[in-house]
């Protein structure tokens, strides 16, 4: 198995450029998997070897008694009892998404006891239909075996990040107030704020009551990633001028009881910009610099203006931070539409020594490019990402074309591990069970969930 922490240290060497020897057809794959093959079943393309079951499906009814919710994005896995895998699922639905509800299309399962723990009820007229589902996964029998909604009333739930402690955080990527509002044809009224991380146990069998972390800051979060060694949590916002946050937990693994939210600036610059855009060589790839992390105030805001407040203060901007994942000691991050092409961006933040005490400053942590998309890249758009179990890195997608699973390798290359050739769906939230036997996938707009199995190198 390749090292773990050899990963981002031999890409960044290397400077992982996507051109050359990796503007490969799509259909080939150059790790060893071999080239894709088409799917009779018109799902999903994998390599020859390779197969999948569809574990859940949008509509289906759950233990609970509602419906699978649609719209799957963000997703970890957990390991549950005698060999099972629990998987927390997010759904990036509005209010007004009805065909994607828990509740059914006319909302006539939200009555009664459904209504138990719903963040937002919208006046009894528009709940809330976002939030997430936890799946219980039996990987002998190819089957779940219970499946519930794990949060409910939220909104646009999209990605999130799993814990060291065993919870999965599950992001609103919006910012709406309460009231009511008109939205694409609809009137939506919502009792209460929106724009909030929420915290879901995995193995929690009920939904859990649904605390808003308020200081982890109101803005249209995308995903987290957590240093086990230090508790200290990332975070990403999709935004075209948007920033990386950091949230320094009061008491490391109980997120509840507050802490600091701040954003990562490069040392000695001014609202550096690494999106490449205007200077193509204003963020060169592998080059390291140093940051330093600017102090945010009241980050539950009133106004969508904590990425301008924190610019203003010398925070540097992103290109739509997205995917996060932690990688053995680095933090590897996705900027979807980052680079001179704007076809995304991959970088490695490396905390400090020291980080988050009051002698970081002496030993700053350090952040890189490690990859930016081009035309000729494999890889487009990088969306969620994950660090497999063999050592490579898998990339979900995002983009105008069909789009797929890219594995990039510790040296560079990039490859095709997977394709939704047949709809124009994203592929999103891609994780592997603990044992890094099974791959799991959403392909959001058909509603699914997929358990990928095949020879993978654990």
């Amino acid at each position: 198995m390749i090292n773990r922490r050899h990963f981002v240290q031999t890409l960044a060497a290397i400077g992982a450029s996507p051109t050359g020897s990796l503007a490969k057809s799509r259909s080939l794959a150059q790790s060893g998997f071999g080239s894709l093959r088409p799917d009779p079943e018109r799902v999903i393309d994998l390599p020859s070897g390779f197969d999948y079951s569809i574990i859940s499906q949008r509509g289906q009814e759950m233990d609970d008694g509602l419906l699978v919710p649609g719209l799957q994005d963000g997703m970890a896995a957990f390991a549950g009892d005698s060999g099972k895998v629990i998987l927390v699922c997010n759904h990036e639905i509005h209010p007004y998404e009805t065909n994607d509800s828990p509740f059914g299309k006319g909302g006539e399962r939200f009555t009664g006891e459904n209504r138990h723990r719903q963040y937002d009820t919208g006046n009894q007229k528009s709940p809330g239909l976002g939030g997430t589902t936890t799946i219980h996964y039996d990987p002998a029998a190819r089957r779940r075996t219970h499946m519930h909604m794990s949060l409910k009333g939220t909104e646009n739930n999209c990605a999130g990040g799993p814990t060291p402690w065993g919870s999965w955080l599950t992001c609103e990527e919006c910012f709406f107030d309460s009231g009511t509002s008109f939205e694409r044809g609809n009137v939506v009224h919502r009792e209460r704020n929106h724009g909030y991380i929420f915290e879901v146990p995995a193995n929690a069998m009920e939904a859990v009551d649904p605390v808003p972390l308020t200081q982890m800051g109101r803005f249209e979060h995308e995903a987290t990633a957590v240093d086990p060694a230090t508790g200290i949590v990332y975070l990403t916002e999709d935004r075209h001028r948007s920033l990386l946050y950091r949230f320094k937990p009061n008491v490391a693994g109980k997120l509840r009881e507050g802490g600091r939210l701040q954003a990562l600036g490069i040392k000695n610059t001014h609202r550096f910009d690494t999106r490449n855009w205007l200077d193509p060589k204003g963020m060169p790839v592998s080059k390291t610099f140093e940051v330093n992390w600017i102090d945010l105030e009241e980050p539950d805001v009133r106004e969508n203006d904590l990425r301008l407040r924190g610019a203003e203060k010398g925070a540097a901007i992103f290109a739509r931070g997205e995917g996060i994942c932690y990688a053995d000691g680095e933090i590897v991050m996705a900027a979807t539409i980052g680079g001179a092409q704007r076809l995304g961006q991959l970088f490695a933040y490396k905390p400090g020594k020291a980080e988050g005490t009051i002698n970081e400053h002496r030993h700053p942590g350090t952040i890189r490019l490690l990859a930016e998309s081009t035309a000729d890249s494999v890889l487009r758009h990088a969306d969620n990402l994950t660090l497999s179990p063999w050592g490579d890195l898998v990339v979900c997608e995002d983009t105008v074309d069909h789009c797929g699973l890219v594995g990039i390798t510790p040296d560079g290359v990039q490859y095709a591990l997977a394709d939704n050739a047949y709809t124009s769906s994203e592929l999103a939230g891609v994780c592997f069970s603990p044992d890094g036997r099974i791959m799991f996938v959403n392909i959001q707009e058909r509603g699914m969930t997929l358990a990928i199995t095949g020879p993978w190198p654990v």
